[in-house]
């Protein structure tokens, strides 16, 4: 009786022991997926602009009753862009696994129990990974490196997000303007057609010129069709980048923040590309990591090492012992080959893959650096004869309330001038989303 009474305190203190362990851990709870989406239904700036990764993005005001310039799209983009809260979250996991790498395994507790008629006897066992000691630094540093790719990572898509971002307010303030030509152009068009059907009816005009009149209002028709398509897509993509619910309305004001990039400027920046760009960044990070985990791996070929301490009652003599405990792994087949082998083929991948970006980056750059000379040159050609045929189309107008040209004389050169006049508009704007593009590409700031 009296060993039980001895054996009953010792199992309750190994109960609280398990319970006050088990208090400390995680619950599981489970967490359903949403149903219906999350957008908003008007723009609101909720973070400061100085929060924000984005280089040369700086505070403005933001009211988007009197209305939204590009710099405030360009931070409602990178704040409220659904797919970049989801990126940043993977911030979250590389933080954690940074913790797991760094947190030392934890020890392990084993024992029995063995009674004889006359004792009970027991044995516990305490052990250590110690295998797992000698790895930590390198698994802790793999880890590190992983975090600061992820952010770079992330940094990087902001940055693509802020110039998609600039590319759609360039082309909405454009297809504003463009508006307002092209429907000009179809119904200016669609009056002379008119007109011609009734004269024709009359034999003043002749069918060969009702129906040149006829193709060239039906060609402005199509490409009035074709830009309320385009318009439509645009409003769309740009609300779905700001994280707003299809058909909100934007009002915008202002033009794009362009400034050209000198010859300069371009050699300079692309020569400082591997130290400034996200992504070549992240990619050199990602880099660091694969060799830590190299290291790791090569450490853990040496052989693998349990050491603990022992203490045991024989249940027969009850001598009591403690003991050291030594458990040796020998590195003869397997030798952690496999995990090796792997980390020095993924190295050779990031180096190769690496090479492959700065290398078309540099072409990339090159490409639109030349498309913005190009579409330079074709523009200020273009508005040279632009000034010609509005200078025309003015003079043409005044004849027309004079009575001393027809519509049909008029529309002509008007229709000219006004096509000539979408076209620079068309090509101002790709000739500034080609700035923002060749912007982003030498991360240069905004």
């Amino acid at each position: 009786m009296r060993r039980a009474s001895v054996a009953r305190p010792g199992l309750l203190g190994i109960a609280a022991a398990c319970a006050a362990l088990l208090s400390g851990c995680a619950i599981y709870r489970a967490k359903p997926l949403p149903t219906r989406p999350d957008l908003a239904r008007a723009p609101a700036l909720t973070v400061p602009v100085r929060n924000l990764g984005v280089p040369g993005l700086g505070p403005q005001p933001f009211d988007p009753a009197r209305g939204l310039t590009e710099t405030n799209i360009v931070t409602l983009a990178v704040v409220d862009n659904p797919r970049l809260k989801a990126a940043r979250l993977r911030a979250g996991i590389a933080r954690a696994q940074l913790l797991q790498a760094g947190l030392l395994p934890d020890p392990q507790l084993s024992g029995g129990l063995a009674k004889s008629s006359y004792l009970t006897g027991y044995n516990a066992l305490l052990a250590e990974d110690i295998q797992a000691l000698i790895t930590r630094g390198a698994a802790e540093g793999a880890a590190r490196a992983h975090l600061e790719q992820v952010n770079l990572d992330i940094l990087w898509r902001e940055w693509q997000v802020a110039e998609r971002a600039r590319e759609l307010f360039i082309e909405t303030r454009s297809l504003a303007r463009l508006r307002l030509l092209l429907d000009r152009r179809r119904r200016l068009l669609g009056r002379v057609y008119r007109q011609d059907e009734a004269s024709l009816r009359h034999r003043e005009v002749t069918v060969g010129e009702v129906t040149a009149d006829f193709l060239a209002w039906n060609a402005a028709a199509a490409q009035w069709r074709s830009f309320q398509l385009r318009e439509n897509q645009v409003r769309h993509a740009l609300d779905e980048l700001l994280g707003l619910a299809p058909g909100v309305r934007l009002r915008l004001r202002g033009g794009p923040g362009e400034r050209p990039v000198t010859a300069a400027e371009y050699r300079a920046a692309l020569a400082a590309l591997p130290n400034r760009r996200p992504d070549l960044l992240a990619l050199r990070a990602g880099y660091h990591s694969e060799e830590e985990r190299l290291r790791e791996a090569i450490l853990a070929q040496f052989p693998l090492l349990d050491a603990g301490v022992t203490k045991a009652r024989d249940p027969q003599d009850g001598v009591q012992s403690i003991g050291f405990n030594v458990t040796l792994t020998l590195p003869i087949f397997n030798r952690n080959r496999g995990p090796i082998a792997v980390g020095r083929a993924s190295r050779a991948y990031l180096l190769k893959a690496y090479q492959a970006s700065l290398d078309e980056t540099t072409s990339q750059a090159d490409e639109v650096w030349r498309s913005v000379a190009i579409m330079r040159h074709q523009l200020e050609t273009l508005d040279r004869r632009l000034g010609g045929l509005e200078r025309a189309a003015a003079a043409a107008r005044r004849n027309l309330r004079r009575g001393t040209v027809t519509l049909p004389e008029y529309a002509r050169v008007d229709s000219d001038a006004l096509a000539t006049r979408s076209q620079a508009i068309e090509l101002r704007s790709s000739l500034a989303q080609a700035q923002a593009v060749l912007a982003m590409l030498l991360a240069l700031p905004l």
